[in-house]
């Protein structure tokens, strides 16, 4: 009776144990087959390398800058007597923009005018008797140098007194009055700024290796702050014959044609030098480049292929697609495009998103691209 308890143990502990290693067995074979079952394809972005024709440029920031300009100021102190001008105006050459106080000089100048009158009345009279020999040679000198202070002496009040009234020096739209009738002013005091928009110059800055691609007459093109939407065009008129010993870089002027006056002097432009001559290069998203400091790189999509060369395609027909590390050179970049000067060929199909994710033949699906992939 004992003997068949025992035996009746036994064989369920045997059952137990075989129960427990049939499932252990179970899971590790599930196990298996899942790490053994192909990968699932990594869903990317690609593009494709296209030619194009691309022109270099020289980007530079820059300052805007009046084709004339001036604080206006007074050179002699007296009293505003009238402000001949509204803040903001067109003015024109030469006009009067500031009359002040000139009763003494005035003044001071008609006695200097009849002072000349008197010595020209006497020079005539000398000039006749010492025809005669009324009078000495020196007697006629004396009254001819008279006559030339007297002119000198009304000459230098009359520029005095014009002096006392600031007139517009060019064409150009006048800032916003700093003075009031009835102020006095010193000597220097600025009365407002004055500024010819008709034109304007844009002041930069390039490294001195752009000196040989520099030159006269080449297009410069920019936006400001002011405007985003809007692109304006210049031209170079000068280039600094001195590169500056601090920076290392050499000043130029760009010249442009402002006829709505949307663009003002002091403005920051962002900027670009448009050289001569467009070349075909093979171009990429900037988003497509892996930058490392070890060197920039691609992850280049094609089909996968057996070891006798053919396509390897999935259960849908379609070519399985895979990824491939290359190292390029790149170029310029711009407006989200970079140049691929080495490394890649138009037409060859890259990654644009996604990147992380990859390794060296790793199994990809495009998301985005409609473009037929490499078939290297």
């Amino acid at each position: 009776m004992l003997l068949r308890r025992m035996l009746i143990m036994l064989g369920v502990v045997l059952v137990v144990v075989l129960a427990l290693a049939a499932y252990k067995g179970f899971t590790i074979y599930q196990q298996v087959q899942m790490f053994s079952a192909p990968q699932p394809a990594i869903s990317v972005d690609a593009a494709t390398a296209t030619e194009q024709p691309w022109q270099s440029r020289l980007p530079a920031i820059g300052t805007l800058k009046a084709f004339q300009g001036v604080d206006l100021t007074v050179e002699v102190g007296g009293t505003v007597q009238r402000v001949l001008f509204s803040s903001g105006e067109q003015v024109t050459v030469q006009q009067p923009l500031i009359q002040m106080d000139s009763d003494v000089e005035q003044a001071i100048l008609a006695t200097a005018q009849a002072e000349l009158g008197l010595a020209r009345v006497e020079y005539e009279r000398g000039s006749s008797l010492v025809k005669r020999q009324s009078i000495s040679k020196s007697e006629f000198d004396r009254l001819a140098a008279n006559l030339q202070k007297a002119n000198a002496s009304v000459a230098q009040l009359q520029a005095q007194l014009a002096k006392k009234r600031i007139v517009a020096p060019f064409a150009g739209t006048i800032g916003i009055r700093q003075v009031d009738v009835g102020d006095y002013l010193a000597s220097g005091t600025t009365i407002a700024t004055l500024q010819d928009l008709s034109k304007l110059f844009v002041d930069f800055f390039l490294p001195e290796q752009a000196v040989p691609k520099l030159a006269i007459d080449e297009r410069v093109r920019f936006s400001v702050a002011a405007y985003p939407n809007e692109v304006f065009e210049g031209q170079i008129v000068a280039i600094n014959p001195k590169v500056e010993d601090t920076t290392r870089n050499v000043q130029v002027r760009a010249m442009l044609v402002n006829p709505e006056h949307k663009l003002l002097p002091g403005m920051f432009a962002n900027l670009e030098v448009l050289l001569p001559g467009e070349q075909q290069v093979i171009v990429l998203p900037e988003a497509a480049i892996t930058y490392t400091l070890y060197g920039n790189s691609v992850y280049v999509i094609s089909e996968k292929k057996n070891e006798d060369g053919q396509v390897i395609k999935d259960d849908k027909g379609q070519a399985e697609l895979m990824v491939k590390r290359r190292f390029v050179e790149t170029g310029e970049r711009r407006a989200g495009q970079v140049v691929i000067s080495k490394g890649l060929q138009a037409g060859e199909q890259v990654v644009s998103a996604g990147q992380l994710k990859l390794d060296d033949d790793a199994h990809v699906s495009i998301a985005n691209a409609q473009v037929k992939p490499s078939t290297d």
